[in-house]
């Protein structure tokens, strides 16, 4: 088993028994999921030249001399906070959204004392992984004011909720559930939500939970856990379904993008590249991140639970059945329990342009990672001794970190 922290409240580490709870009575989805097809439907990503002020390369010819470069507190005092987001509205805003259930705003320079949303009344935070895990803002927030967010609810289900924010408040009467998921268990919840290149929103699904996943559902195609989603939230109702996820007319539950995966706590979008990085907590040994090129990938199988990284991990995998190996991986014996993922740094230091990082929740180790002519190279940056939880990028493409004691920190000289 995975170490378990003495603390109020631990996030997203691997294994642990816990009894199971009856699934829900009620549907995961509407009964009626509508169909679109792609051209239906392209948002696209600000350009390049709007995002950074230096040039962007794919990736980095080399690590940066990390001696040159600290974690600078950017607010302190607040309370387990695990996201942290920028909408793309021209206020300069940081949200950051606190496990219990609130969201906070950073205006300034300053933590506004009224939270931007509080449902600490409807969440269930009494679990190690549960509680207001995950939030993305609409690409057109700026025009509609619409927002997502990922969390548990009162049952320890999971909820994909919409809500309509006016300023810097939010009604929590606005809320509109797009989906809910039975959660068998009170662990591995997953809990990203992202908007991609495509316009679609994406949401990362843990496996339900206990140990080795003992229901099988990382393979499962006829169940939303251990997977990735990809709904459309601008057409249909609750939401439509891209016409060409891999299971759209058929085979598995059509919001699936991608499967086989354990716990997808954090994942992002390079966006320059449109690359797609997934950093999966692993069970007792290994964490991996997991790579999808832009414009593929629909239906990839990361392995889980035949795999745990790279390595086998419980039973013989059926012949014919295709896996996604990872890009990088890192044990236990290297220090750390649970894999955070990060962003694709985007921002003005030129030295950092294309390298990926993401940290430990349990070391406080930051990693790097680069894709060269000789392949990934992958090596430990920065040893923070914060508890990581969450990674965040703003709108110049500069990278923050949230440190589950209460801090976020930026990346800087």
């Amino acid at each position: 088993m995975k170490r378990v922290l003495v603390l109020p409240v631990i996030l997203f580490l691997a294994a642990c028994s816990n009894p199971g709870k009856p699934p829900l009575s009620t549907p995961e989805a509407a009964a009626a999921i509508p169909r679109i097809t792609p051209p239906s439907k392209i948002t696209p990503i600000p350009s390049v030249s709007t995002i950074a002020p230096t040039p962007m390369r794919a990736s980095a010819a080399a690590f940066p001399d990390t001696s040159a470069y600290q974690w600078t507190a950017v607010v302190t005092g607040l309370v387990s906070p695990v996201d942290i987001q920028f909408p793309n509205d021209g206020t300069g805003r940081m949200f950051i959204v606190e496990q219990a259930g609130r969201i906070r705003i950073v205006e300034n320079g300053q933590l506004l004392e009224t939270p931007f949303l509080d449902i600490v009344d409807r969440v269930g935070s009494e679990g190690n992984e549960q509680g207001l895990l995950g939030l993305a803002f609409h690409p057109d927030f700026r025009d509609n004011g619409n927002f997502y967010v990922n969390y548990t609810d009162k049952n320890g289900n999971t909820v994909i909720a919409r809500f309509h924010a006016q300023g810097d408040l939010t009604d929590p009467a606005s809320e509109s559930r797009l989906l809910r998921v039975a959660q068998p268990f009170p662990n591995h919840n997953g809990g990203g939500l992202v908007f991609g290149p495509d316009g679609y929103l994406y949401i990362g699904l843990g496996d339900g939970g206990s140990q080795g996943d003992p229901s099988g559902n990382g393979q499962n195609l006829n169940t939303l856990l251990g997977k990735l989603l990809r709904i459309d939230v601008d057409h249909g109702s609750p939401y439509a379904v891209p016409g060409d996820n891999p299971f759209a007319t058929g085979g598995g539950k059509p919001e699936i993008w991608a499967y086989g995966l354990r716990n997808p706590w954090r994942f992002s979008f390079d966006r320059a590249t449109r690359d797609l990085y997934i950093a999966d907590v692993g069970q007792d040994t290994w964490e991996e991140i997991d790579f999808i090129p832009a414009a593929s990938g629909a239906g990839s199988n990361f392995g889980w639970n035949y795999f745990e990284g790279s390595h086998p991990y419980q039973g013989a995998s059926p012949a014919g059945i295709q896996f996604q190996v990872p890009v990088a991986e890192y044990s236990h014996a290297e220090g750390g329990c649970a894999v955070t993922g990060g962003y694709v740094y985007r921002g003005a230091l030129t030295e950092w342009q294309g390298v990926y990082l993401h940290g430990d929740f349990c070391s406080g180790k930051v990693w790097g990672l680069v894709r060269s002519r000789n392949g990934w190279q992958y090596q430990i940056l920065f040893e923070t001794g914060f508890n990581i939880t969450s990674f965040g990028q703003d709108t110049s493409g500069e990278i923050y970190l949230a440190d589950r004691a209460g801090g976020i920190y930026r990346l800087g000289k």
